[in-house]
């Protein structure tokens, strides 16, 4: 597949979420299907459980990783505080994936500061709320029995909004996690893509 303007994929989390093996992901399905992909990834105290972000560009060609404020078309979110930290990136045709799990930082749980409650997400969301997408991906994951594949459960649901065969996807995921668990994730990505597609929303 090629093209002139290049597709921007953004994700956001806290540390353990997968978010990085979620990019990675996104990155080798690019190059699997575009002539080029570039990542790039900031993830410093994200491995103790502070904020990770990172940018993935596919195009026909691609000359920096970095995605500019208002240029990301797919965002996902694996937090729903995340979101509201970088809602400014997404372009203004852009997706947001949020996933629906909180987990409050040491600001709040120090009392220092309150997270964020579900009327203040609506108003911050308010000019863009139907290209919001919450998604239960960690109930989804509890379901299937393992919650760390709520990241893929995120990747099924993404893979909805791209005009990509969901094989190819499923190929890199496999390239992605240990053998033993590659039906599980396969299992993953497919009830987070049904979850969305169920809805008519993507």
């Amino acid at each position: 597949m090629t093209s002139s303007k290049s597709t921007n994929v953004m994700h956001v989390g806290v540390g353990g979420q997968g978010t990085l093996l979620a990019a990675d992901v996104v990155a080798l399905v690019g190059m699997a299907s575009w002539d080029y992909a570039k990542k790039t990834e900031w993830h410093g105290i994200a491995q103790r459980g502070g904020s990770g972000t990172s940018h993935v560009r596919w195009a026909e060609r691609v000359y920096s990783p970095l995605i500019a404020p208002g240029q990301v078309d797919y965002f996902m979110a694996f937090e729903r505080l995340e979101a509201l930290r970088y809602a400014e990136m997404l372009a203004p045709h852009g997706v947001l994936l949020v996933n629906d799990y909180r987990i409050s930082p040491v600001s709040v749980s120090s009392g220092n500061d309150v997270y964020p409650s579900d009327e203040d997400e609506r108003r911050a969301y308010r000019t863009i709320a139907d290209r919001v997408h919450l998604v239960r991906a960690m109930e989804i994951a509890k379901g299937l029995g393992n919650a760390r594949v709520n990241n893929v459960v995120m990747l099924g649901v993404l893979s909805a909004f791209m005009d990509l065969d969901a094989d190819v996807w499923l190929d890199v995921i496999a390239q992605r996690v240990p053998q033993r668990f590659i039906e599980l994730n396969r299992e993953a990505f497919a009830a987070g893509r049904r979850s969305i597609l169920a809805k008519g929303e993507a």
